[in-house]
């Protein structure tokens, strides 16, 4: 694929790699830190793959300067990253750490004198687990609590950092954190889902407007997990459970915050929302967005299930379906990104898309201080020549960030699954650049 150019997307097409705090930083306990809901949860005997923690990760916390020299190296001119809620507030709410404050201040400020964007996610998934206890996302005060961080993030580096992004991947962690109980904090059930869904809404548009009032200058955004959902016949129960099964991926938490209300009509058991309504929710439900991030990896095939309840839809497995996979078992299909692109395209109140992540995982092997991942390579090129596709027809994408830097701590998969441009051997905290790494930097330098 080398008539692929950097050129084709066009001078301001913003290039970048996303990572997130709790997956690189490790130093969990330091400089005050608090502990989070995911400290506690990969503390809990069988709830992460081997029994791996991330109280040192990549050790990001200390090797912050070369980390950020190797994203130079890469040409990669835009860095997103996280900051951690009990880093900075170790109780989710009152006193402030500052030496939480004083360390994000020192990363924003090493990727400006590198001549790299910082891109800011306000949350990526680690909750204060002090908040926790009192309800976490099930306790309608998070609203206040989240308000209060997001300006505390915009008092001490909104006058340094433009773009922002609110919350990432709401539907991820809401499903995997407060139904199914996989990810932090393990809750289960629609009494646990349909609260956190709500508060999770209203909280990312008060603190979107929160950010608005004190900083009108910046770039405000929000990122959504999406896959492309594809039934696995034209039975009119297999159609339907993939609506079912979109709305619930795709558009639970995007058409709120468009104003649009809740899919209720697909998802009939979503009226139990209705329970945590307060007056005025309606109008605070809705946020004018400069840009929306979306992240996706792959398709999902869909089925009718009679036994699944809820949604009476189940996904057929791309390892069952003889395709090729990832070394999570997703599905490699490069259509599903443009598909995506499209369906978001179309709704009139977005005004800006990025593909805030895209990448792969394979098994790559550090052989002769090399590591050579051909497929990872394929996987972005594939990928980048269905965005530049959507773009070419007119979609509104204007970026595209790799997920992710390093090898790092992969939730409730530890660190099984690689999906870094830079391969880490996490016994001595060496970084080697893999093959696909040198292709997005040749391609970028380009």
């Amino acid at each position: 694929m080398d008539y692929l150019k950097k050129s084709f997307f066009g001078d301001d097409f913003e290039w970048g790699v996303s990572t997130a705090a709790f997956q690189i930083e490790g130093a969990y306990n330091a400089d005050g830190k608090g502990e989070s809901i995911w400290d506690a949860f990969t503390a809990k005997k069988g709830k992460i793959l081997n029994g791996h923690r991330a109280d040192v990760a990549c050790d990001f916390y200390n090797n912050y300067k070369s980390d950020i020299d190797l994203v130079k190296q890469l040409n990669i001119p835009n860095f997103r990253f996280s900051i951690s809620w009990s880093r900075i507030l170790p109780n989710g709410t009152g006193d402030i750490n500052q030496p939480g404050i004083d360390y994000y201040n020192q990363v924003i400020d090493y990727c400006i004198a590198q001549g790299i964007e910082p891109w800011v996610t306000i949350y990526h998934w680690d909750l204060p687990q002090a908040l926790e206890v009192k309800g976490g996302w099930t306790n309608r005060d998070i609203i206040e609590w989240f308000t209060e961080y997001t300006a505390v993030c915009a008092k001490y580096f909104g006058h340094k950092v433009k773009y922002w992004m609110i919350m990432n991947e709401p539907s991820v962690f809401s499903g995997a954190g407060y139904f199914f109980g996989i990810h932090a904090p393990g809750r289960t059930g629609m009494k646990n889902f349909l609260p956190a869904i709500h508060h999770i809404v209203l909280s990312m548009v008060a603190g979107a407007k929160k950010l608005r009032s004190l900083l009108p200058d910046v770039e405000i955004g929000t990122t959504f997990s999406c896959s492309h959902i594809e039934s696995r016949s034209n039975n009119k129960r297999d159609i339907k459970a993939a609506r079912v099964a979109d709305a619930l991926v795709n558009r639970l938490f995007i058409e709120p915050v468009l104003g649009l209300g809740y899919p209720v009509s697909d998802i009939p058991v979503l009226k139990g929302l209705e329970k945590y309504y307060q007056p005025g929710d309606e109008q605070n439900m809705h946020f004018d967005f400069d840009f929306i991030g979306l992240q996706n990896y792959t398709r999902e095939i869909v089925k009718y299930s009679l036994f699944t309840p809820y949604i009476n839809a189940s996904l057929v497995k791309a390892t069952n379906r003889n395709v090729p996979t990832t070394a999570m078992g997703w599905e490699i299909y490069p259509p599903a990104i443009y598909h995506i692109l499209k369906k978001f395209d179309a709704y009139p109140q977005i005004r800006k898309i990025l593909i805030t992540e895209n990448g792969a995982a394979f098994p790559d092997q550090l052989i002769n201080d090399k590591v050579d991942d051909p497929k990872r390579a394929e996987y972005l090129q594939s990928h980048l020549q269905q965005v530049l596709k959507a773009k070419q027809e007119g979609c509104k994408v204007s970026g595209y960030f790799v997920w992710t830097l390093t090898d790092n701590f992969e939730w409730a998969e530890g660190y099984h699954p690689r999906f870094g441009l830079i391969y880490v051997d996490f016994n001595t905290q060496k970084r080697t650049i893999k093959s696909s790494g040198y292709w997005y930097a040749n391609f970028l330098k380009s």
